[in-house]
């Protein structure tokens, strides 16, 4: 647990790491990351916000292709975003059954879809947990596919667009390098202040 909780407070220093040890290799392993925060119901516990931003940032310095990074995390974000619907709506009678998801989790998530209405699958993008939860639960309610598509896309477009280039204009800023790991736990807080 407490290695987790180091990924995510230093979540620039450990990326730097993993860029310098897997080399091109880094570009799958984000794609998997950023792909099973978003695709799988029980991995709502992944870094989504703060590895994007960070992920811009080390772009910003060289280590990686930024436009090739920028492609692979927004096809990661929608292709996860419908394998998650997909499991909500083929197997999530079953495993609510099952008890695998907290029943607080989806309230919350139903809340949001009450009040935004399928505008939730766009502004959940931004809210950790209920983001992960939110596909699913549309594929619960047997959600028409196309109008998911649809607010798939544009909430998948603004989340990975925001995030990485704001890492990669400025993630490189002396201010945020040395204070990085501030920064990064801010982008937690304020991702988290709606769920609040």
């Amino acid at each position: 647990m407490q290695t987790f909780i180091d990924f995510f407070l230093h979540v620039d220093k450990h990326l730097v790491e993993l860029v310098a040890h897997y080399g091109i290799w880094i570009y799958a392993l984000l794609f998997l990351i950023i792909f099973a925060e978003t695709g799988f119901v029980v991995t709502p516990f992944l870094p989504g916000d703060s590895l994007l931003f960070a992920a811009g940032a080390l772009a910003a310095i060289g280590d990686m292709n930024v436009w090739l990074l920028y492609l692979l995390l927004l096809a990661a974000a929608l292709l996860g975003n419908i394998v998650n619907y997909s499991i909500g709506y083929f197997s999530g009678e079953k495993i609510l059954k099952k008890g695998w998801i907290k029943q607080k989790y989806l309230e919350q998530t139903q809340k949001y879809f009450d009040k935004y209405g399928t505008m939730t699958i766009v502004v959940s993008r931004f809210i950790p947990i209920i983001r992960t939860i939110t596909p699913f639960v549309a594929g619960v309610g047997k959600m028409d596919y196309r109008k998911f598509a649809v607010y798939n896309i544009v909430g998948g477009v603004a989340w990975v667009t925001i995030f990485i280039w704001l890492g990669y204009f400025v993630g490189n800023l002396n201010f945020v390098k040395n204070n990085f790991s501030f920064i990064t736990l801010a982008i937690i807080f304020v991702s988290a202040l709606p769920v609040g």
